[in-house]
């Protein structure tokens, strides 16, 4: 048993209410359970009740026991001095206000279904990989469509944090966050936090000037990523590391640790000097990039800014010095659908709450053209009778398994609390 499981029977009523007595054996009507705040003090705030006769209005604190009032030292604590109510499952002493006066407490075991408490213990058990995973499959539609619109939500406001701290460093340039959340996409798992330093490490200024040109634009990224640190007598790279050598001296970058980019364990595709290019090329290409992006009304708008390749030297290479033959290297749809995942949509989100707009559908929209993500997360969703049919859906399903899952907030989750079933009396 643990505290939340009282505080969720306690906001959400899910107990007998209907001839609720204190210890003391005086009525109580529940009039308002009050404000779950989550925060410092009482457990639940401005609830009203009537206890006997008389009207309160107050906190009410929940425990387990009533003497934890007293292990969590709330008596020295003067936040919990107009506490009306002590709700506990089990009542093992008295607690006193500063004026002597008693506390009214309402011992909850006593008006709770058997089968509510039977249930909860059978989904907290302890499981292979989540509480859930033998009754998953039993959850109908509706509740998995709600739900999954509320942890996209969820993710996408996340997310708006990690893009309002970027805002603060780049003194808000939207056009520099979204072009560093970009970067980090281009470089998928293994590279994304590396690019993402990387372009940290150029100011954005310096490739608004360079984007004019994408060999001037290539040599930037491939300089700072210290690719061009070696000896090569390829004529392309001898050409980069000389623009390079002119940055250098034209900007005086601030020194700086740049993680090497990784190749190892990569298709040749997904090798760190192709992803570059193709950014390269992006910003080459699309000049007016985050405005195009932010205005987009359809998938297919955003395919067709993205439609970007290599530029000519990397047709025919992988890696410097080493020929092969040619091929366009596009970005795929599939890569696109990532891009729009985790880079777009977020920047999306957050652009338009900034502006005061709701476009939370056109989100759930875009997402749920786009293709679902291949990952162990979602192939184990799959195999306990989850449908993974796009981008939409794999968002949701990952953020429920970080969010909720790992956490055991079962209590916090719309199939958690469809699997204990709660009746509600009132």
């Amino acid at each position: 048993m643990k505290e939340s499981f009282l505080h969720y029977l306690w906001q959400f009523k899910k107990f007998d209410v209907t001839s609720l007595l204190t210890t003391d054996g005086l009525p109580i009507t529940l009039v308002q359970t009050g404000n779950y705040l989550q925060q410092a003090g009482p457990d639940f705030f401005n609830s009203q009740l009537i206890i006997g006769t008389q009207k309160w209005a107050g906190n009410v604190e929940i425990h387990l026991k009533s003497s934890d009032w007293y292990v969590h030292h709330h008596e020295l604590d003067p936040a919990y001095e107009n506490v009306i109510l002590h709700v506990v499952w089990e009542h093992d002493v008295d607690v006193f206000r500063k004026n002597n006066t008693k506390i009214p407490v309402l011992e909850l075991k006593n008006y709770v279904d058997t089968e509510v408490l039977f249930q909860y213990q059978k989904l907290l058990t302890p499981k292979k990989w989540i509480n859930c995973e033998h009754d998953l499959h039993t959850i109908d539609d509706f509740t998995l469509t709600y739900w999954k619109e509320q942890l996209f939500i969820d993710r996408m406001t996340m997310r708006q944090k990690e893009i309002d701290d970027l805002l603060v460093q780049t003194t808000n340039d939207w056009e520099a966050v979204f072009f560093l959340l970009l970067a980090k996409g281009f470089g998928l798992n293994t590279n994304g936090v590396i690019f993402f330093e990387l372009m940290q490490s150029i100011p954005y200024a310096v490739i608004r000037k360079e984007k004019f040109d994408p060999v001037q634009l290539e040599a930037l990224f491939f300089g700072r990523a210290h690719l061009l640190d070696v000896e090569s007598e390829d004529l392309y790279f001898t050409l980069l590391k000389k623009y390079w050598n002119n940055q250098q001296h034209k900007y005086q970058f601030e020194a700086k640790v740049v993680p090497p980019v990784q190749f190892f364990k990569h298709r040749p595709d997904n090798f760190p000097t192709i992803r570059l290019s193709q950014l390269a090329q992006l910003l080459h290409k699309q000049t007016q990039l985050f405005q195009q992006c932010m205005s987009a009304q359809s998938v297919s708008e955003y395919y067709e800014l993205f439609a970007v390749s290599v530029s000519d030297y990397w047709k025919t290479h992988y890696v410097f010095d080493k020929e092969h033959k040619q091929s366009t290297k596009k970005l795929t749809t599939s890569f696109i659908d990532l891009l729009l995942i985790n880079s777009v949509l977020p920047v999306l989100f957050a652009y338009n709450r900034y502006q005061g707009k709701d476009a939370i559908e056109q989100l759930i929209s875009i997402a749920s053209q786009l293709q679902p993500e291949k990952n162990t997360i979602i192939e184990k969703f799959m195999q306990l009778g989850i449908t993974c049919q796009s981008g939409f859906d794999t968002q949701s399903y990952l953020h429920l398994k970080k969010q909720y899952c790992d956490l055991n907030k079962c209590l916090g989750c719309a199939i958690g609390q469809k699997l204990i079933n709660f009746t509600t009396t009132k």
